[in-house]
């Protein structure tokens, strides 16, 4: 199983970033997938997950802000972050358990992608 990232940059406060999750040798679509991130200093923390039967579980820091569509024709995730705030800085990991049910706990997972780096200035 390889989960590979991409899309994390810098942007100012109040724009938007598109991060991207690749999945190889998973069939994500039949397990719980999750977003994470981890703030220097801080622990690694939930920003949702995504069971196989089309629940999704949202950290209240980011609700109305980000949304998570994938595509499962490509394999793929996204995180669509928009009205970003300096206190979304952080590095981005991308998650997959294999249990359909999800928890919004690093423990859960399993597998984890190289991370991705978000900086948002003020």
């Amino acid at each position: 199983v390889q989960l590979v990232e991409s899309g994390g940059g810098s942007v100012q406060s109040g724009g938007s970033l598109r991060l991207s999750c690749q999945v190889f040798g998973y069939a994500f679509s039949s397990y719980c997938m999750g977003w994470f991130r981890q703030a220097p200093g801080k622990e690694r923390e939930g920003v949702a997950t995504m069971n196989s039967v089309g629940g999704t579980s949202v950290a209240d820091s980011v609700k109305g802000r980000f949304t998570f569509p994938q595509d499962n024709a490509k394999n793929t995730l996204y995180l669509q972050m928009n009205s970003l705030k300096p206190e979304d800085t952080a590095m981005y990991y991308c998650a997959a358990s294999n249990k359909w049910w999800c928890l919004l706990d690093p423990s859960h997972f399993g597998y984890w992608g190289q991370g991705t780096q978000v900086t948002v200035s003020s």
